[in-house]
């Protein structure tokens, strides 16, 4: 977006980031935190993202400011687009690189025909059981903190749907697909569960959000083109 005045930050602004690799999602709200307050020196401006992304994800993280932030349920619920490289016969406890691999599989037997025929049973709506390795509420503590204690417990299911899933290529032991979805979908779990139906094993190695809703990673700007547009902005001022 363009930021021609400091009152559309306050009156309502919606960003595309392109979310680096390792910044948590509250690292890219800091960061705009701090650009907006040195512009408008207002700190009561209210800022938010619209769906957290992982921090060994990258790509699309929509954040609103000021009335903006008011849209951020609706814009949260819309549906999601990833391209996710898994990488088979390898499992971690995480389902992805946060944590070592722990376990070995066959993939010998893995064959395209035989992707293309697992992909197509993941279309449609479904429970999927969360990683442990997550932000999800178990006894009010967040269930990551659990895993990294190495306690075992399984999360509850909750319904997802995937809209469309769509093989973008395979070249052994890794698999790219484009994945279109509803909110609460852990990509992660997904690569779990591919290697599961394959009679192997298998982890996420690469996830990037590409779309959300109507907004399209290719409209996003990058953490340091923000800093230039708040930059310019402020020496306008």
């Amino acid at each position: 977006m363009e930021i021609n005045t400091t009152n559309n930050l306050k009156e309502g602004a919606i960003f595309l980031i392109d979310k680096p690799y390792t910044w948590t999602s509250f690292n890219v709200v800091g960061k705009l935190k701090v650009l907006v307050r040195r512009a408008t020196g207002d700190k009561s401006i209210k800022i938010g993202h619209a769906g957290t992304l992982d921090p060994l994800a990258t790509g699309l993280l929509i954040v609103c400011t000021g009335k903006a932030t008011k849209t951020i349920n609706d814009l949260m619920v819309q549906r999601k687009e990833y391209i996710a490289t898994i990488k088979l016969g390898e499992t971690t406890p995480s389902f992805d690189l946060e944590t070592q691999p722990d376990k070995q599989y066959p993939v010998e037997h893995i064959t395209r025909e035989l992707v293309d025929s697992i992909i197509e049973k993941f279309i449609g709506p479904q429970n999927q059981i969360p990683p442990l390795f997550s932000a999800k509420f178990v006894d009010g503590k967040r269930a990551y903190k659990y895993a990294r204690k190495g306690v075992e417990m399984e999360l509850k299911p909750v319904p997802i749907e995937i809209f469309s899933m769509e093989v973008l290529s395979f070249q052994m032991p890794n698999l790219e697909l484009k994945i279109s979805c509803s909110k609460g979908t852990y990509i992660r779990s997904i690569a779990r569960d591919i290697g599961t139906a394959l009679n192997s094993g298998a982890h996420l190695i690469q996830l990037r959000r590409t779309a959300s809703g109507e907004f399209n990673i290719s409209n996003a700007i990058t953490i340091e083109e923000l800093e230039k547009k708040f930059s310019a902005l402020c020496n306008q001022l």
